[in-house]
């Protein structure tokens, strides 16, 4: 799609200079991690990386096996009030409504269509899934994406004003920075789609589309103008959630990650695979605990919701970051 490139440019330019610096910093001997306040969590974080590269030393880690996993809703960028993944596919129904009359014939549809965010969701999953269904099927994985560049390159947060992407957690783009520096390979691993995420995953947290696991819908193989095709259909055949997220892992990269970082009870499986593995590991979860600078929210809340993790990181080791007190700053810029 012809806008796609000039959109993943924008998105660069929106933060590529905030993740620029991290990786600067990191490389260049700086402070790698200036965004976190001196505390135990950054102590960890400093310890373990030192731990694993360290030559010679009995916690080494070879580069290959240097992996880290990071969620992305509510880890790496704001998740709240609704993931951005259905803000696009609300906005998808709508735009796409007029080619589409008969979606007024359904009820969740026409709540969709009319902005109504209650009776959307009252279908619960199964018309949530046939709401993303429509939204984001027909198309090429390749001409989804630029579909999906071109609504992020547009669209807007609410309450700040600002591009999703540009509302990242600037502390978890230097620590991906950080990582990278220090030989590590480090991997997307979210409940969100895989395509969505690959439209901007690599200028705005520098991971290639390769590197990012999310969950996926059917794809259909066809043959147009003597070319093998791919189409998105509307079923979906993976769900990289919760107990999800051990097996994507598992089928997409092969090896166990030594370090795992996430923010809710959706993460659990992960971290407790990753940091059950032999020798060292990491697991990290982000606590949503700021009301003034992002939001507040963990037992209670419809999105992200973070219950179990948290009861169990102390006996697990997992370290628990406290947004309020264990961050600078939030966003880039």
């Amino acid at each position: 799609m012809t806008g796609h490139p000039v959109s993943r440019r924008l998105t660069l330019g929106v933060i590529g200079a905030a993740a620029f610096a991290g990786r600067t910093l990191a490389q260049g001997g700086g402070d790698p991690l200036p965004s976190w306040r001196p505390g135990a969590r950054r102590d960890a974080i400093l310890r373990f990386v030192a731990e694993v590269t360290r030559d010679g030393g009995p916690g080494f880690v070879p580069p290959a096996e240097r992996i880290a996993a990071f969620d992305n809703d509510g880890t790496l960028w704001v998740e709240q009030p609704l993931y951005v993944q259905f803000i696009f596919i609300l906005d998808r129904v709508r735009a796409l409504a007029p080619r589409n009359p008969a979606w007024r014939d359904d009820p969740v549809f026409r709540a969709a269509i009319d902005g109504d965010l209650r009776a959307a969701t009252a279908g619960g999953t199964a018309g949530l899934l046939r709401l993303a269904g429509a939204a984001q099927s027909g198309l090429s994985p390749e001409a989804f994406q630029g579909v999906v560049a071109e609504w992020l390159a547009g669209a807007r947060d609410r309450r700040w004003g600002r591009p999703y992407t540009a509302l990242v957690y600037q502390p978890m783009l230097e620590l991906l920075a950080f990582l990278r520096a220090n030989g590590f390979t480090t991997f997307i691993v979210s409940g969100g789609g895989v395509d969505f995420i690959r439209a901007f995953a690599e200028p705005v947290y520098g991971v290639p589309p390769h590197q990012v696991i999310g969950t996926t819908f059917a794809l259909r193989t066809g043959d147009q103008d003597g070319r093998v095709t791919l189409t998105r259909e509307p079923q979906i055949d993976f769900v990289d959630d919760g107990a999800g997220k051990p097996v994507g892992i598992s089928r997409h990269i092969g090896r166990r990650p030594i370090a795992a970082f996430g923010n809710s009870d959706g993460d659990y499986e992960m971290l407790r695979f990753v940091t059950e593995g032999p020798g060292p590991r990491f697991g990290m979860i982000v606590h949503h605990d700021d009301a003034e600078r992002e939001y507040a929210y963990d037992r209670d809340s419809h999105v992200g919701r973070l219950s179990r993790a948290m009861d169990e990181a102390p006996d697990r080791g997992w370290q628990l970051v406290s947004m309020r007190d264990d961050w600078s700053r939030i966003f880039p810029g």
